[in-house]
């Protein structure tokens, strides 16, 4: 019998939903949940799926962690918890090309892409509702330029670490980016805070 379950990496705790399947089966919820943290560990901070493979008869089973999905990968490379409420007007990162290679190469397989060059493409409009620019554009500029063969050779060669010089112009670029649109962050929060006021009113 196969469950998949999406999981706080290397932090799943018990909940009603996994005691209900579970139960009836006469598994351990306890030994479950121990294994799959110390399956799912190298994600931490992620929301990742895994396969729960069940021998009703033996009660043993064999925990199968996937690769977390693609929005959950590009939060992380970014340090952030959430998307962008306004990912048109408001950015929550920027990004290299190397790392959007990296999460292409990771996540291929699930995608059932033909390419790496598909994948990249894939990745790149995951960055579109997210609120992420990469190499200092909107995402929708760089899959033109992924067409044209803009970034052929790092493609080709699966190049997932960009230079610190790169690294630190894409950081650069990016405060000022932050600047920019902290009047309008400041707004969205409070429009947040005035929506929420009204709610426990």
């Amino acid at each position: 019998m196969k469950l998949k379950l999406l999981v706080d990496a290397g932090a799943m705790k018990p909940n009603p939903a996994i005691s209900q399947k579970l139960g009836p089966l006469g598994i351990n919820l306890g030994r479950v949940i121990a294994e799959v943290n110390k399956a799912t560990e190298k994600y931490k901070g992620m929301k990742v799926p895994v396969i729960l493979d069940i021998d009703v008869k033996t009660k043993n089973f064999t925990i199968t962690p996937l690769t977390p999905p693609t929005t959950e990968l590009l939060k992380k490379e970014v340090n952030a918890e959430k998307g962008s409420p306004m990912p048109n007007k408001v950015k929550i990162g920027n990004l290299a090309i190397e790392q959007i290679v990296k999460i292409a190469k990771m996540k291929k397989e699930d995608m059932m892409a033909s390419s790496l060059k598909k994948a990249v493409k894939t990745v790149l409009a995951s960055c579109i509702s997210l609120g992420i620019l990469v190499e200092s554009k909107e995402p929708k500029q760089v899959i033109e330029e992924v067409d044209q063969g803009v970034y052929d050779e790092i493609i080709e060669k699966g190049i997932e670490k960009p230079e610190e010089e790169k690294l630190k112009k894409l950081a650069s670029d990016f405060e000022a980016v932050k600047k920019a649109q902290e009047s309008l962050v400041k707004e969205i929060e409070k429009k947040a805070e005035k929506a929420a006021e009204e709610k426990s009113a």
